[in-house]
């Protein structure tokens, strides 16, 4: 083999080498930080238009106006960790289940030893949220109480995982 080739080879081997130690560097500084948990802010909704569109989307005067529909009462749009080493973390809540617990690819992942890799799902389910335990070890509990099927969660109601407690907010 000619110098050149060794020297490529050299450098293919020594850059391999980088890269796998990198690697390493990577997998230990996320075991010991451990998740970044972002706080996520709702979408701010959408201006009005300006100008004659602006005038033209309002209601001219000599339209009957329309009967005030009853108000429904309204869902839950934020789940947060009152207690816990997570606290003041807010999730917004959207169309999509919440799964909680100690695995990375949970939405809200707890540092908690007294929960499991995948504890508890938060899912929306004919109008409204329901809990769900996911066979963990030490139990999930609304008001003190252990949850042993889907439970209807309500504004305000603790729920307990391990030392964190959770709560559903307007």
């Amino acid at each position: 083999m000619s110098e050149l080739t060794l020297t490529v080879l050299q450098l293919g081997l020594l850059v391999l080498l980088w890269l796998f130690v990198l690697g390493v560097v990577g997998v230990l500084r996320g075991d010991l930080y451990g998740t970044r948990v972002a706080v996520r802010q709702p979408r701010q909704p959408a201006r009005a238009p300006r100008g004659r569109e602006q005038a033209a989307a309002q209601p001219q005067p000599s339209q009957p106006a329309q009967p005030a529909q009853p108000r429904q009462p309204s869902l839950p749009r934020q789940l947060v960790v009152t207690e816990g080493s997570l606290r003041g973390t807010t999730i917004t809540l959207g169309t999509s289940a919440i799964t909680i617990g100690r695995a990375a690819d949970c939405t809200l992942v707890i540092d908690d030893e007294y929960a499991s890799g995948r504890h508890a799902r938060i899912s929306r389910q004919e109008g409204q949220w329901v809990l769900e335990d996911l066979g963990s070890t030490n139990g999930t509990y609304v008001r003190k109480e252990q949850v042993q099927g889907p439970v209807a969660l309500q504004v305000k109601v603790p729920i307990r995982i391990g030392r964190t407690v959770l709560e559903l907010r307007a």
